[in-house]
């Protein structure tokens, strides 16, 4: 058999083992350093092959998934390519439903793996369209034999992934002198999984959570938004406990999208939407701080998939937003953010009858955290 030690089996091989990276000309020299964890740097181009394989490989180890088998998901951009390039390498077809909000850049890669895509364009009653796709996907699970759903919503491996992986490759590269991470949420997985781990490991470290205004994960109003990447309008049951989360800050899409311009133009960094949010508080939370401390946020994608979007100047100014890249604006817009909730308890949105009313597969027990299915 050929010897190749430096070379891993297939593209599946290479996900995790991002690089931290600090933002020094961003953070300045008087509060705590900030440092990105770049999950771009996956094959994917995002955080979200951590989970997406994570699955994947449980429901082959456990025969949920067969060789040629049809991989489902509803997604609005990430998770979605994340689970298509795996089902490239892996030989699995894959079907992705999306929503009118997902950007051309996605559905672009979504094809370009070979995913078939399917838009759904009915609105739910919180005014987006999680629930509708949820049901669409789960609809299509039922119908086609053979089929595996892996649920990013309700399935506790969503969490798990980042408990066993992207948390302890955190702690490790961060050090001792790491006082907060910077979490933003969607389907809970990083905030839910990464939690849990600090915790258990790093109980001094804060974890601060990133949402976006009109997401109703922590109670309020739903309302449209943005900033993609970020929100749902529950409380998403990968976050288990809301006690292991110190404080939850709000962060508007104009200042989100400023941080990332400024990010590409001052630190060479292309990141998303949800990535701003993110560097927006851990900016905040540094001035906390002395420069022997530091704050960490996960960089879940890349820029480059929002070119015609965040960084098109024409783009922002139709919809009223700020073009601006400069570093003193974006640290004006800091030192004005104030947390949401310092008592995320107070404020958890749980609506534990949704599985069940969504038909997900995963609402009478069928997964457990853990890496075990029953």
């Amino acid at each position: 058999m050929l010897d190749l030690p430096g070379c891993v089996d297939d593209v599946v091989g290479t996900i995790g083992g991002s690089p931290l990276v600090g933002l020094r000309r961003l953070a300045g020299t008087h509060g705590a350093a900030v440092l990105a964890k770049l999950e771009r740097c996956n094959p994917g181009g995002s955080v979200k092959d951590r989970p997406a394989w994570y699955i994947v490989r449980r429901a082959e180890q456990n025969g949920l998934l067969s060789p040629g088998g049809t991989i489902i998901e509803s997604s609005s951009g990430n998770f979605g390519i994340s689970l298509a390039m795996i089902g490239a390498a892996r030989g699995y077809r894959v079907i992705v439903i999306v929503d009118p909000k997902t950007t051309a850049a996605n559905l672009a890669m979504l094809r370009a793996f070979g995913a078939e895509v399917i838009v759904v364009d009915e609105q739910d009653d919180t005014g987006s369209y999680h629930k509708t796709r949820i049901l669409l996907a789960n609809r299509l699970h039922r119908e086609i034999p053979g089929s595996f759903r892996p649920d990013q919503c309700f399935n506790p491996l969503n969490a798990q992934a980042h408990y066993a992986g992207t948390a302890v490759e955190l702690i490790a590269q961060a050090g001792s002198g790491l006082a907060a991470v910077v979490l933003t949420v969607s389907t809970g997985g990083q905030l839910g999984g990464m939690s849990r781990y600090l915790a258990e490991h790093a109980p001094h470290v804060r974890v601060v959570a990133a949402d976006a205004y009109g997401s109703a994960i922590f109670g309020d109003l739903s309302h449209a938004y943005l900033i993609p990447g970020v929100g749902l309008g529950w409380t998403p049951s990968n976050i288990d406990d809301l006690s292991r989360v110190d404080s939850i800050f709000k962060v508007s899409d104009e200042d989100a999208f400023l941080a990332c311009r400024v990010l590409a133009r001052h630190e060479g960094i292309l990141v998303g939407g949800s990535t701003g949010a993110a560097l927006c508080v851990a900016l905040h939370l540094a001035q906390q701080y002395g420069p022997d401390r530091a704050v960490a946020l996960l960089a879940a994608d890349s820029g480059e998939r929002y070119l015609q979007t965040i960084f098109d100047d024409g783009w922002l100014t139709e919809r009223g937003l700020s073009a601006d890249t400069s570093m003193a604006e974006l640290h004006r817009r800091v030192d004005r953010l104030t947390p949401y909730s310092v008592c995320p308890l107070e404020t958890a949105n749980y609506r534990p009858e949704l599985a069940g009313e969504l038909e997900s597969p995963y609402a009478a027990g069928l997964a457990v955290s853990g890496g075990t299915q029953r």
